[in-house]
């Protein structure tokens, strides 16, 4: 599965959210089930920031959310996220064989 969290950002802000962001996803990444991970600037519209993970499914990802050191460094940048929902299982999955 993965998730897909989406940030406005002013342009002037943009240096110190990025580095509270890269802090957010290395303590993330330690967390069982963590993939991937990946940051961006929409092409479009500069102050639209996403950050998108890859977990092993959707269980390991809110577990990843509950620990003491998860919640000082990624809770408080991702309650800034755009509100919408963020987790997505992969198409693959219910897209029959052939």
């Amino acid at each position: 599965m993965f998730v897909v969290i989406r940030f406005r950002v002013e342009e002037s802000a943009q240096a110190e959210f990025v580095g509270r962001l890269e802090t957010a996803v290395e303590v993330l990444s330690r967390q069982q089930g963590f993939v991937a991970a990946r940051t961006g600037r929409n092409a479009d519209d500069p102050e639209l920031l996403a950050l998108s993970m890859e977990w092993v499914n959707i269980g390991s990802y809110r577990r990843a959310l509950s620990p003491y050191e998860v919640k000082l460094a990624a809770v408080p940048l991702l309650s800034q996220a755009i509100d919408e929902p963020t987790a997505y299982d992969d198409l693959d999955e219910f897209a029959p064989h052939r």
